[in-house]
């Protein structure tokens, strides 16, 4: 696991199942306001890392693709808080952004997981987990974890000593 710098790690996942189990240890570190921002070609990996999210944040839901629907909602068990998954790869026009309710969403009381984020750059926290997935062969995929502010900063921190004892 390279640091690269104090706000950027980077990872070879080896599985989809390794994808998975490190999302689970970032989920479990989810704030209501926290913000992550997946990005990656089709394949990437950006569900399987978004289901282990939501284990992590402790939902009784499975997480699919909200593909179709945009966005999918997926509480949490204990306290009833909500993570926010959402699939931009749809979003064409700024009108079609407009109707799904972004500030709604990000002014609310869950946290935001996010595809395809660059389809809505303009409406993104400056302080955001973005993660950058890159298919590498059928079951490895490069992710580079890069904070942009001070409670990504300290969510990056806790996700690497969470996942990596480091």
């Amino acid at each position: 696991m390279p640091i690269l710098d104090p706000h950027t790690v980077e990872f070879i996942s080896s599985s989809s199942d390794q994808t998975v189990r490190l999302g689970i240890r970032l989920g479990e570190l989810l704030q209501p306001g926290d913000m992550v921002c997946l990005f990656g070609d089709l394949g990437a990996g950006k569900t399987a890392l978004s289901r282990g999210i939501g284990r992590g944040w402790g939902t009784a839901l499975r997480v699919t693709s909200p593909t179709f629907t945009i966005m999918n909602e997926y509480p949490r068990l204990k306290d009833g808080a909500v993570l926010y998954h959402l699939d931009c790869y749809r979003l064409e026009t700024d009108m079609d952004v407009e109707t799904v309710g972004l500030e709604d969403i990000f002014d609310g009381p869950g946290a935001v997981v996010i595809e395809w984020p660059e389809k809505i750059e303009g409406w993104l926290s400056p302080d955001r987990l973005a993660i950058y997935i890159k298919y590498l062969n059928e079951t490895r995929r490069t992710m580079q974890f890069k904070a942009t502010g001070p409670r990504s900063e300290q969510l990056l921190d806790d996700f690497k000593r969470n996942a990596f004892g480091v």
